[in-house]
């Protein structure tokens, strides 16, 4: 099982980036998937969390990031995304994603914990200039 990230880069305050989530080894639908970002000397924060084999829409769970950030699912790329719109240097950090078969909808409605994953993909930096 391996996530690939990717889509990070350096960007203005005010403009977009789409992350992708590659995923292999396993079936989309079958998996819960989170992004989370970290910002050197603090902790791992949830951005997202997406089940798509629910019909889920997915959720953004902190008020700063909701109506900008949007993650979605496409089972036939077997990939996840994080739309990221009106980006601020406060969004500056890198973002991970990561996955987990067990995950219930209960946990995902409670900003899951960086523990509540199994498997990880490597980050992709996002930096956001003023």
């Amino acid at each position: 099982v391996q996530l690939q990230a990717s889509g990070g880069g350096l960007v203005q305050a005010g403009g977009s980036l789409r992350l992708s989530c590659a995923a292999s080894g396993l079936k989309l639908g079958n998996y819960a998937f989170a992004w989370f970002r970290q910002v050197p000397g603090k902790e791992r924060e949830v951005v997202s969390c997406i089940r798509s084999g629910d019909g889920d829409t997915g959720i953004v769970y902190a008020d700063s990031m909701e109506g900008r950030f949007t993650i979605s699912s496409d089972d036939a790329r077997n990939t996840v995304y994080l739309q990221m719109n009106r980006l601020t240097p406060e969004d500056t950090a890198v973002y991970y994603c990561t996955a987990d078969y067990t995950l219930s909808p209960q946990a995902m409605a409670r900003s899951p914990s960086p523990e509540a994953f199994d498997v990880w993909g490597q980050g992709t930096l996002v930096t956001v200039s003023s």
